[in-house]
């Protein structure tokens, strides 16, 4: 763990930490009115473009593996060369549900990478602090992940009627990139894939082997792109962060 840290935390010109990215970007996109929102203008280049030349510009991260829909592989990689994308080595298929196709990007990853960081390709403003710390903790612990307090009162409702109100200084908006030892993160998912569990994220896979998960700093901009509310709301953020 110590050499692994002096990488992360050396002298400059030291090598990085081995960390690969896995980016899941095969939705259909059902709440974006059958729009491929991954493909859909930001600003001046598509929400995906955006993602990935966060995922590219971070020094930690040494490839990165698009997992798509087929009928999107030709364009996406097209596109991904386009825009010279020098740590994108594969754009692969994905499977039926999210956990098939994020095991099937961590499979791909090289064997030599020594965190894998699972990031939605639809998070198109993730910060290069944000990646940085959710990195360096996942490599102290070998599992982290971004998170944000929620704002709204939650309460838990059976058939339309409240039945509790969550106590809201315990509750957190988890977001991606979603970081794990490689090893960690390939075992929990193959585990889960066999079991038939039924995962909102890969934090999910960990937590079933009763491994924690550490929490970082998120940030209430690191929106996932999912209606057309979202993409509002990520062009006004990215016109905002243009103007400060």
């Amino acid at each position: 763990m110590a050499g692994l840290l002096s990488r992360l935390f050396g002298k400059k010109g030291a090598p990085s930490i081995r960390c690969a990215a896995v980016v899941p970007a095969a939705g259909s996109s059902t709440r974006m009115a059958g729009r491929d929102k991954i493909l859909l203008p930001l600003g001046d280049q598509p929400v995906l473009v955006h993602t990935l030349r966060a995922l590219e510009l971070c020094p930690h991260i040494t490839e990165i593996v698009v997992v798509t829909r087929r009928d999107l592989i030709v364009p996406i990689g097209q596109l991904c060369r386009d825009c010279g994308f020098q740590k994108v080595t594969k754009v692969i298929p994905g499977g039926e549900t999210r956990t098939q196709s994020v095991l099937n990007g961590v499979s791909e990853v090289s064997k030599d990478a020594e965190l894998i960081a699972i990031h939605d390709g639809a998070r198109p403003l993730v910060t290069q602090s944000l990646l940085d710390a959710v990195i360096a903790r996942a490599s102290q612990c070998g599992a982290a992940a971004p998170a944000v307090p929620v704002k709204d009162t939650i309460k838990r409702a059976k058939d339309g009627v409240v039945s509790a109100t969550l106590d809201r200084s315990e509750l957190f908006a988890v977001q991606t990139p979603q970081v794990f030892q490689a090893d960690l993160i390939r075992t929990a998912l193959a585990r889960a894939m066999e079991e038939g569990a039924e995962l909102t994220d890969d934090c999910g896979a960990v937590e079933r082997l009763g491994i924690g998960v550490a929490l970082t700093q998120g940030d209430y901009r690191n929106l996932k792109v999912t209606t057309p509310e979202d993409m509002a709301m990520a062009e006004a953020l990215l016109e905002w962060e243009d103007e400060t």
